[in-house]
């Protein structure tokens, strides 16, 4: 069983709790206008537009597909400025033992891994295989998705993780689709079901006057789900880095703004608020 690997990172404090190494997958089901990492929505077209601008020579053009020459790379990242279709050339077709290995090397540094995207319930089968030798090996196993696959029809790959990171974009299906082009009922679902399950880890709320409906968010959460909400939810400012299209010259909340916002939330019910 492999999928598409855009990065791993060895050592992550972002991605959950503790030390982990943090598995980047790719691929992605949405189009968020404030994506980040745009390079990891979609599979390498083989276009070739970024092959005569790499600085290092680290790729070249082999019929229809893009060959990436590791050791010459100087992780300039000019090839994922460029390329037209929000991919990178720079990914791996990796099976879950070869993805465990590296994996493996972090030990006894790490608690666990965090699987993130593009979106990585795209794939899985190849996480319950990844999952089933992390757990062997003692480490915990967390996803952080976008919500948009169904975990209902999952239950195997839920009895494998300890959780999962769900994003909250939107709560406005108009709003959501204006952000993402989908739809956000499965989202809804999937928010509710994981609650109920004990396997919502985390909640996550990009922060964008104007854009984001995030005080919508809070109070449809905190009326889905009752109060008191002792799940974490991480609010976050958004910022501007990596992000290509409309968005990319947004500004960013003031400090002032995410206090009282997050004091409002604690008044809402909320008891686990992080700010970042």
């Amino acid at each position: 069983m492999k999928a598409p690997v855009n990065k791993i990172i060895p050592v992550s404090v972002v991605d959950g709790p503790g030390n982990r190494t943090a598995v980047f997958l790719q691929g992605c089901n949405i189009s968020c206008a404030y994506c980040h990492n745009p390079e990891t929505q979609n599979l390498c077209t083989g276009c070739g537009v970024c092959v005569d601008g790499c600085p290092a020579g680290a790729l070249k053009l082999n019929g229809e597909t893009v060959v990436w020459d590791e050791d010459k790379c100087i992780s300039c990242d000019r090839c994922i400025a460029v390329c037209p279709s929000f991919a990178s050339p720079k990914v791996r077709e990796m099976s879950a033992e070869e993805v465990f290995c590296k994996v493996s090397l972090n030990m006894p540094f790490i608690r666990g891994i965090t699987v993130s995207g593009g979106e990585c319930c795209l794939y899985p089968e190849f996480l319950k295989e990844l999952f089933g030798l992390c757990r062997k090996a003692g480490l915990s196993c967390l996803i952080d998705s976008n919500g948009m696959v169904d975990f209902s029809s999952c239950p195997e790959l839920l009895d494998l993780c300890e959780g999962v990171m769900l994003d909250v974009k939107s709560w406005d299906p108009c709003v959501y689709r204006r952000l993402t082009g989908a739809d956000n009922a499965v989202v809804r679902k999937n928010l509710e079901f994981l609650w109920r399950k004990r396997k919502l880890e985390e909640i996550r709320i990009v922060c964008l006057p104007g854009e984001s409906d995030y005080e919508d968010v809070l109070l449809g959460i905190a009326g889905l789900l009752g109060s008191p909400i002792t799940v974490r939810v991480k609010l976050i400012k958004f910022r501007p880095f990596g992000v290509r299209g409309r968005l990319s010259g947004a500004s960013r909340p003031e400090d002032g703004l995410m206090r009282e916002l997050a004091s409002w939330a604690g008044e809402l019910g909320y008891t686990n608020i992080v700010l970042t």
